[in-house]
C-alpha cells in the first residue's frame, strides 16, 4: 500500500495542487477546489529559513487538513532554487522531521547521490513517502530509456517514481501511457506526465492507466509546469470519466 498522509494511492489517484506563491492563501483555495495533496514548492516560494519553512508547513496542514508534499526543485530540472545543493537538500531534510510536518518529499533522480540518499534516509526514518522524479522539458526519451529511468528511481529508494516528459508527437504520449500501464501491472507506483499542449489530456487520463498522482494548478495563470490544468477542472473531468 502506497500512501501520502492518510491517502491510499492504490485506491484512487490523488490530485496534487502545486503551491508556487502566497502559500497559505493558495493552499486554502486549493483545498476548496478539491485538491487531495498540496505540493509546497520551496524553490518558487523563495523560502530558505528552516524555522519559517516548518512553521508554514504546520500552519498549512492545520488550516487545510491536507497532506503536504515538499519540493525544492533544482534549476537543472526546471526549478528556481538559488544556492548550494547541501542547503537545498538540508531544507527538505529538516521538514521531514516530526517537527517539520511534511508527509512526503520529491527529490530528483539527477541530484547528487550523497545528498539524495540523505533525503531518502530522513524520509524513510520518519515514515514519509519518497517520490524520486525526472523531468525532461525538451523531448520524450525512448520507451526503453523511460523504463530505465523508472527502474533507477526505484533502485534509489523511491516509493513512487515520477517521470515528466515533453512529447513531440502523439506517439510519445502513447509510449508514456504504455509505460504507465506496464508499471501498474508490475505493481510499481508511478506518476507520469506528458507536458505541454500535446500532453495536456494526460493530466486526467494518466491516472486511469495507473499514474497514482496528477498535478494541477490553483490558478491557471500560475501553472508551475507546461500544460497544467486547474484543480477543479481536473477533478471534474476525472469524476466524469470514472
Amino acid at each position: 500500500m502506497k500512501c501520502i498522509g492518510p491517502l491510499d494511492l492504490e485506491k484512487k489517484a490523488a490530485i496534487v495542487a502545486v503551491i508556487p506563491e502566497k502559500p497559505l492563501e493558495t493552499s486554502k483555495k486549493a483545498a476548496e477546489l478539491g485538491a487531495d495533496i498540496l505540493e509546497i514548492r520551496l524553490d518558487l516560494l523563495g523560502i530558505r529559513d528552516l524555522g519559517l519553512a516548518a512553521e508554514l508547513v504546520r500552519k498549512i496542514k492545520a488550516e487545510t487538513g491536507l497532506p503536504v508534499l515538499i519540493t525544492n526543485r533544482s534549476p537543472a530540472e526546471g526549478g528556481k532554487w538559488e544556492g548550494g545543493e547541501e542547503e537545498r537538500t538540508g531544507l527538505l531534510i529538516s521538514l521531514l522531521s516530526p517537527e517539520g510536518g511534511a508527509d512526503a518529499v520529491d527529490i530528483e533522480l539527477s541530484a547528487g547521490k550523497e545528498e539524495r540518499d540523505k533525503v531518502i534516509k530522513a524520509a524513510k526514518t520518519g515514515g514519509k513517502t519518497v517520490i524520486i522524479s525526472s523531468h525532461n522539458f525538451s523531448k520524450t526519451p525512448s520507451f526503453q530509456e523511460m523504463e530505465s529511468i523508472i527502474e533507477k528511481a526505484f533502485l534509489a529508494g523511491a516509493d513512487i517514481a515520477k517521470i515528466a516528459v515533453m512529447p513531440q508527437a502523439m506517439q510519445d504520449v502513447l509510449d508514456l501511457l504504455r509505460l504507465t500501464l506496464e508499471a501498474r501491472g508490475a505493481g510499481k507506483p508511478v506518476c507520469t506526465i506528458a507536458m505541454g499542449k500535446l500532453g495536456r489530456h494526460t493530466r486526467v487520463i494518466a491516472p486511469f492507466y495507473g499514474s497514482v498522482l496528477t498535478y494541477a494548478s490553483v490558478e491557471s495563470a500560475a501553472a508551475a509546469a507546461p500544460g497544467q490544468l486547474p484543480v477543479d477542472e481536473v477533478k471534474k473531468i476525472m469524476e466524469l470519466l470514472e
